[in-house]
């Protein structure tokens, strides 16, 4: 699987703490039937000040599909807490 950083982006938490997060998109493998396998892609979001991560691989095949949803998790600043289920939303 590999990991392509689309942005960072930095937010106030609360007065004074500052949020840093990091936005991927995961390009994988996914097998779709005996012998025959495809792209697939999925989103990571990373809170760089508290080390935690969390990841949705396979979501989607459509390159512009994952875009659109990568962009929508960067205007809204989610992260790696919320990931899961703004993706179960998106979908």
């Amino acid at each position: 699987m590999r990991e392509l950083l689309v942005d960072t982006c930095e937010t106030e938490i609360s007065a004074g703490q500052v949020g840093q997060y990091s936005y991927y998109i995961l390009v994988d493998e996914m097998e779709v039937a005996e012998g025959f396998s495809c792209e697939s892609y999925g989103v990571k979001v990373a809170d760089l000040a508290r080390g935690e991560a969390e990841s949705v691989p396979n979501i989607t095949v459509s390159v512009s599909r994952i875009d659109e949803l990568i962009d929508l998790l960067i205007r809204n600043l989610v992260t790696p807490v919320t990931l899961r289920d703004v993706v179960e939303d998106w979908l």
